[in-house]
């Protein structure tokens, strides 16, 4: 059965994005079948691997307003092998939209079930923000992966996050788990950051997973080359993480 993981965070800077697209590649480096959905109108995911976010000739709004199938909508992101469903600034439109349709929210579920046999995990980078946008993503996900910045206001909004996850639970999706929180940009020198991480584990436990995803200055070049860590620096610190994460999510999820 195919894994889908919806990445998400309302508070930005937390490494979502960047989370998204190097697990994605990760994954794919383990011959898994990816397929990444930016569903964010900075198609800031889109870009970072190496997909034009305004030549593509469609994109997750065309797919969210049933104006083409998923089929048609993915584009292969050839250096990272994996499939990439594009965004744009047009998404910004089908936020209105979807909060105007009936069944606006599962707009993203229903339109994924024709390609999801081709996959082993799908991965959605949902936007800053507990918007219809991200409630498309939970309403289609099977689990939730958390990125939490090891940084002074790390649980603040965390508890915001998981009442929004209990509602999608009862009225959306009762399948919908939390496949964990992710502890990023972490510098272990720094006393700070090792405090959050423990308040981290003390708070949620096993949910928090294993992995720790380090500062590193490569992460933050990557994107402006179009590639994923692994294939811009695949001996930094940073790529080294990210393939870390991917085996202990194979290992967790067994997808």
């Amino acid at each position: 059965m195919t894994r889908v993981i919806a990445v998400v965070n309302q508070k930005g800077g937390v490494g979502k994005t960047t989370t998204s697209v190097n697990l994605a590649a990760g994954l794919a480096k383990l011959k898994k079948r990816v397929l990444m959905i930016d569903l964010d109108p900075q198609g800031n995911a889109t870009v970072a691997l190496g997909i034009e976010r305004n030549e593509t000739e469609y994109t997750a709004y065309d797919l969210l307003m049933g104006e083409v199938s998923c089929i048609d909508v993915r584009v292969r992101a050839e250096q990272a092998r994996l499939d990439v469903i594009p965004a744009n600034g047009d998404l910004t439109a089908a936020e209105i939209e979807l909060i105007n349709q009936d069944q606006g929210a599962l707009a993203l579920k229903n339109a994924l079930t024709p390609c999801l046999g081709d996959y082993d995990v799908v991965l959605i980078d949902c936007p800053p923000s507990l918007n219809m946008l991200t409630l498309s993503g939970l309403a289609a996900a099977n689990g939730l992966l958390v990125p939490v910045q090891c940084e002074y206001f790390a649980l603040e909004g965390l508890s915001a996050l998981m009442n929004t996850v209990q509602r999608v639970q009862a009225d959306l999706n009762p399948d919908l788990v939390i496949d964990g929180l992710l502890r990023t940009m972490h510098d272990r020198r720094n006393n700070l950051a090792n405090d959050v991480s423990n308040q981290l584990v003390a708070h949620f436990g096993l949910k928090v997973l294993q992995t720790i995803i380090p500062r590193n200055i490569r992460l933050a070049e990557a994107p402006s080359y179009g590639e994923s860590i692994l294939d811009y620096d695949v001996n930094s610190t940073g790529a080294m993480a990210y393939l870390a994460l991917a085996n202990e999510l194979v290992r967790k999820l067994k997808f």
